[in-house]
């Protein structure tokens, strides 16, 4: 891996991630030219890094509510300034999407948190296929 991720804006964490309580500051590396595969990657150790990818292609559908306290602790204003991104898990027989579990991310402040949807009945396993 180059070092090109430096040069990448800091997204800062406003609660850490479950099992990760040192790392709070990632960048989103880019890992194809579609846009469909980041590494959400850690400054203080790019050997920490979670494979995530926007819902949209894949569950067209996926549209989960983000709650007003998350929405305070991303210091955001406009719930359509939001990036969502789930981590996937790949697998050689399927890959899957943690649909719980989304790391939502303020454009503007450029904050992020993982979000369980509590009481939603989203898997943490949904098979990903593409859709279009």
């Amino acid at each position: 891996m180059t070092d090109a991720w430096l040069d990448m804006p800091t997204i800062d964490m406003a609660s850490p991630m479950a099992g990760f309580p040192a790392h709070r500051q990632f960048v989103l590396v880019r890992l194809n030219e579609q846009g469909l595969l980041y590494a959400f990657t850690s400054t203080q150790d790019p050997n920490i890094r979670f494979l995530v990818a926007p819902p949209e292609p894949f569950f067209p559908d996926y549209a989960p509510e983000i709650e007003n306290d998350v929405l305070a602790a991303l210091n955001t204003k406009d719930a359509d300034r939001l990036l969502v991104m789930v981590v996937i898990t790949a697998g050689v027989e399927e890959t899957s999407a943690n649909l719980l579990a989304p790391i939502i991310v303020d454009r503007d402040s450029r904050r992020a948190m993982q979000v369980i949807l509590q009481d939603s009945g989203l898997p943490v396993r949904a098979i990903m296929r593409r859709m279009a």
